[in-house]
C-alpha cells in the first residue's frame, strides 16, 4: 500500500474550505464528498497503541472532515435562504465582539452582574 503524505490530504482539505465562501452549496458538498473518496483509507489508517488499544492515526483530520461534514446544513444558510439577504460570512458581527471583547477588558474591575448589564446594553444599541 502506497501511503500518501498527511500534509497533502489536510491542505486539500483547507483549499476546499477556502472556496466556502466563493461557491455554492452543491459545488461545495461534491468537492467535499470528491475529497473524501480520494483519501477515505488514508483517514481510517488505525495504529495500535502501547495498551493495545487501536486508534486512528489522523485524528484531527478526521475531527476536521466530521465537523464539516456534519455541519453541511448550516454553512450555507445564506445559499439556501438568499431572501433573506443573509451574509455569506461573519465578518460584520466579529468586528461587534470583538469591540466589546475592549469594553469588558477596559473595565475587567466589574462584577458579573455589572458585565451583564454592559453586554445588554452594548447589544441594544
Amino acid at each position: 500500500m502506497t501511503r500518501k503524505p498527511k500534509i497533502g490530504a489536510s491542505k486539500e482539505l483547507w483549499e476546499h474550505v477556502l472556496l466556502l465562501t466563493k461557491t455554492d452549496k452543491e459545488s461545495f458538498e461534491g468537492g467535499l464528498a470528491a475529497w473524501h473518496n480520494k483519501w477515505e483509507s488514508f483517514l481510517n489508517e488505525r495504529k495500535t497503541d502501547a495498551n493495545g488499544k487501536s486508534r486512528y492515526v489522523h485524528k484531527r483530520l478526521r475531527s476536521a472532515y466530521r465537523s464539516l461534514k456534519t455541519n453541511l446544513p448550516w454553512l450555507f444558510t445564506w445559499y439556501d435562504h438568499m431572501d433573506l439577504q443573509i451574509p455569506n460570512t461573519t465578518n460584520a458581527i466579529d468586528g461587534h465582539f470583538a469591540n466589546l471583547k475592549n469594553k469588558l477588558r477596559n473595565h475587567n474591575g466589574l462584577s458579573q452582574a455589572r458585565k451583564k448589564k454592559l453586554i445588554d446594553e452594548f447589544l441594544k444599541a
